[in-house]
């Protein structure tokens, strides 16, 4: 297992420093291969293809970065959690920015969406207090944010994380008051 670890890790490194000089689309297996000294038939042992190894990479390192969260906490913990996820982020800029560029099939904002709809079902069925959550509303939540995590990423000079969490808890903390305000509002106005 170790071996495996060691070899997935170097096809990984590779990737990662070919796509600081070449964009995605351009670089294939051979070069990830020759960068660390293998051969094919190593890699494809390993991964499918190229866009596998790109999700294996945030698969590893996201699974490394929240192994020990406790995601049933408390209002602030979560916000703690989301700024912790955006510093990875922030800190592999360049690499997930290149990844976010990828079209297609198997593309790595697929897979970041697919990662995210369980957290997102979960956190949704506890603020709606166990209701069924519909694929609509799971839909609209992920798409939120992984539209949002990507335009932050996309920009060269992205803002830093502490900055980009305290606008979306803005935000979020704003609309809901000023949604709870107007509500409050019609329902005095009936009674």
């Amino acid at each position: 297992m170790a071996d495996s670890n060691i070899t997935k890790h170097a096809l990984a490194t590779a990737l990662r420093e070919l796509m600081t000089e070449l964009p995605f689309e351009k670089i294939n297996v051979a070069h990830i291969c020759e960068r660390c000294g293998m051969n094919r038939k190593s890699f494809y042992y390993h991964f499918k293809d190229k866009y596998d190894l790109v999700n294996w990479i945030f698969d590893t390192e996201i699974i490394f970065l929240v192994r020990d969260e406790d995601l049933e906490t408390s209002y602030e913990k979560h916000w703690e959690f989301i700024e912790k996820i955006c510093f990875y982020f922030y800190e592999n800029h360049a690499f997930y920015r290149k990844a976010l560029q990828i079209q297609g099939q198997n593309s790595f904002a697929d897979h970041f969406r697919e990662y995210i709809r369980p957290l997102l079902s979960a956190r949704l069925a506890y603020l709606y207090a166990n209701e069924p959550i519909d694929e609509f509303a799971l839909d609209f939540f992920t798409d939120a944010i992984v539209c949002t995590v990507e335009r932050w990423l996309l920009k060269k000079d992205c803002l830093p994380p502490e900055q980009f969490v305290e606008k979306i808890k803005s935000l979020t903390e704003k609309g809901a008051a000023s949604i709870y305000r107007e509500m409050t509002q019609e329902k005095d106005k009936i009674s």
